[in-house]
């Protein structure tokens, strides 16, 4: 078979993922990527489920455990900063991870070890972005920001939730896909050195008016801290577009007073050089190709933070588009019908899962639509946790995480266990 000269729209874990397997099958492969270098940046990440397993076939576990963040367990305080719940890592190896799973790792040192393993074998262009593309017959022309134009038999989108690959592929016409939730995170980190005895724990608040105020360590000098809130304000919406002051103004008034350590994390939030605030929402499309374009990652399938599922599906969306594009190239010399074919067996295939880990995903449906917003109930809620962290029953896992995915299985592709490569 002729190798396929494939383009990828986005250098983050979706990307680099889907480099990582195709490059590994021999194909020509080209990543491009907006902003000027690689973005190794962004804050604590977790891999569950089928997603544990295809970092294992990858053959990428041992180097993972060597840069992870070795989190304990999760916290719960209240607004005194006293004590009412814990729950600990899963660190059997065995069923549902907790919220702190055994595999944590910051955003940036996944994508860079992932980055570190293909870019010897794939073409990465930086401060570049795909300007336009035309779907010709045998092929698909690209034109690039940097003037450059080329034919490529694939494009790829895994360029993110605000995807401009998905903008391009829909046509201006199209209903923007993004359903936004009306919650809203503001990341960041902050200085703060660790003290004797003390754990790499997350502790979180819940506070009256359905907000989360949230910390966890990753660095012998470093925590990260998340503000986590639900606001209808049209201030809120408006703010991405005006910039990041005034995401943190709307920020600051959402969480100061708030109780437990607001204060001082609303006055870290201004101060914060590497402050991002995440609109939550999901990304839901009827279809995930057109032609020889296809998306990947949150580009087509975004399950929001709230399911704790969204690095563990642009790795395993990543493994199964890469090991249908495998099977049916194997079986076909005939390139324009096997690789439509193949994209379409990547969405037959995988959808399911998505649609589990999407079910219920919905505006003032989700668990933060939930949350106590008065005194009384949240005093209700903290007695809940404080009972089921005595009886060791995780709740977290079970109901708010999204990594039971029922039936679904990991498909086996020939060649892409490197596990045994290893041997």
């Amino acid at each position: 078979m002729a190798p396929l000269k494939v383009l990828i729209s986005g250098a983050g874990i979706a990307g680099n993922a889907l480099a990582f397997w195709l490059s590994h099958q021999q194909h020509d492969v080209t990543v491009v990527e907006r902003f000027p270098d690689l973005r190794s940046f962004g804050l604590q990440i977790d891999i569950r489920g089928h997603g544990i397993e295809v970092l294992k076939r990858m053959g990428l576990e041992s180097a993972f455990r060597t840069v992870s963040v070795k989190e304990q367990g999760l916290e719960f305080v209240n607004r005194n900063g006293k004590a009412i719940a814990y729950f600990p890592a899963n660190k059997t190896g065995e069923g549902l991870q907790s919220f702190t799973t055994d595999y944590e790792i910051m955003r940036g040192d996944l994508i860079r070890l992932l980055y570190d393993n293909v870019k010897d074998r794939v073409r990465y262009v930086f401060g570049t972005t795909i300007e336009d593309f035309e779907q010709l017959d045998d092929s698909v022309e690209v034109r690039l920001s940097n003037g450059h134009k080329d034919r490529y038999d694939l494009l790829i989108g895994a360029d993110g939730q605000w995807s401009r690959t998905r903008k391009q592929m829909l046509g201006p016409r199209a209903e923007d896909p993004i359903h936004f939730l009306g919650v809203y995170a503001g990341y960041f980190t902050i200085p703060c050195q660790i003290k004797n005895e003390e754990t790499y724990n997350g502790t979180a608040y819940i506070a009256p008016g359905q907000r989360l105020l949230f910390t966890r360590r990753h660095k012998p000098d470093r925590i990260q801290a998340y503000l986590v809130g639900l606001t209808d304000s049209e201030r809120m919406m408006a703010a991405r577009k005006v910039g990041v002051e005034e995401e943190k103004a709307v920020l600051s008034e959402l969480f100061r007073s708030a109780g437990w350590r607001s204060e001082e994390l609303v006055k870290e939030l201004q101060e914060s050089d590497d402050f991002y605030c995440e609109h939550m929402g999901v990304v839901r499309l009827d279809s995930w190709s057109d032609g020889r374009v296809a998306l990947l990652g949150d580009a087509a399938y975004a399950p929001t933070a709230t399911t704790g599922m969204g690095t563990t599906s642009s790795l395993v969306g990543a493994y199964v588009l890469a090991g249908e594009i495998q099977n049916h190239f194997v079986r076909s010399d005939t390139s324009k019908e096997a690789l439509l074919e193949a994209l379409h067996t990547y969405e037959q295939h995988f959808r399911p899962f998505m649609d589990s880990v999407q079910h219920g995903i919905k505006r003032d449906e989700t668990y933060w639509h939930k949350m106590p917003s008065g005194s009384f109930t949240l005093a209700c809620l903290n007695h809940f946790l404080s009972l089921v962290s005595f009886f060791r029953l995780d709740v977290l896992a079970k109901y708010i995480m999204r990594e039971d995915i029922g039936s679904w299985k990991l498909p086996d592709y020939e060649g892409m266990d490197l596990r045994q490569d290893k041997k």
